[in-house]
């Protein structure tokens, strides 16, 4: 069962909490509210998929990882096959597999039960803040040349192009290539680039941002398969160059 609680027609920010225990999720949506924000609480996965896919204005996604009808990691990678919404996931699970998982499949955050609601809170409002647009770019302002010539960053729809082609790229694959490619050659350790691209990097481990970069040097070489753009640097971290791929 879906129900919005108290904000039909509101054009406050919309979030979607998938939580099946009630009073966890009121507890949650009152503190959300109290904060401004608008709620849509589903108590299922299928039910949670079939609003966001028909919905355009849910800025963050809540979601337990314990569900009835399923886990929310599955809820997670289904959500994956048609939008970026920023995800949270709240669970009782703790386990450093567990959060390894969440935040590879797509994940932004991870609240383990019990927690704080005033935490929850704040917590949504550091990624909101980070990938909701805080104000108007100037005309024609929204695209610019990375300092690799064969790179276009747009920013306002958050592209990248390469050659002219537009990668198909995650946030976090964006905000990390943009990163790498703010300073060509510079060596960027595991740890600088997770403090300048998640939300709560003390939360996340190393290998996500290996994962990331995995993703990304098979999408890059989609387009340009003769090349190695991103650089593993042994024992440091990576930079991005203009690289010959070594056979």
């Amino acid at each position: 069962m879906c129900s919005d609680p108290g904000f039909e027609g509101s054009t406050l920010t919309k979030l979607l909490l998938v939580e099946d225990e009630a009073a966890i999720a009121d507890t949650v949506v009152y503190a959300l509210e109290e904060s401004r924000f608008s709620v849509k609480w589903c108590q299922l996965g299928r039910e949670a998929l079939h609003y966001l896919q028909n919905s355009g204005d849910v800025a963050l996604v809540i979601l337990d990882v314990g569900l009835p009808d399923g886990s929310g990691f599955d809820v997670c990678k289904a959500i994956r096959h048609f939008s970026e919404v920023p995800i949270i996931f709240l669970t009782a699970r703790g386990e450093e597999l567990d959060r390894v998982i969440g935040l590879e499949i797509g994940g932004d955050d991870y609240v383990t039960k019990p927690f704080s609601p005033r935490e929850l809170v704040s917590r949504v409002k550091v990624i909101l803040k980070r990938v909701l647009p805080q104000s108007e770019p100037a005309p024609g302002s929204n695209t610019i040349s990375a300092p690799l010539t064969e790179f276009t960053i747009d920013e306002q729809r958050a592209c990248i192009l390469l050659q002219g082609h537009s990668l198909e790229l995650t946030r976090y694959e964006f905000l990390i290539l943009q990163l790498l490619l703010s300073q060509p050659e510079r060596v960027f350790t595991r740890d600088q680039i997770m403090n300048a691209v998640w939300v709560q990097p003390e939360t996340s481990l190393d290998r996500a941002v290996d994962s990331h970069i995995k993703s990304l040097r098979s999408k890059l070489r989609q387009v340009q398969p003769n090349r190695e753009y991103i650089k593993t640097h042994r024992g440091l971290g990576y930079s991005i160059g203009n690289y010959r791929r070594e056979s």
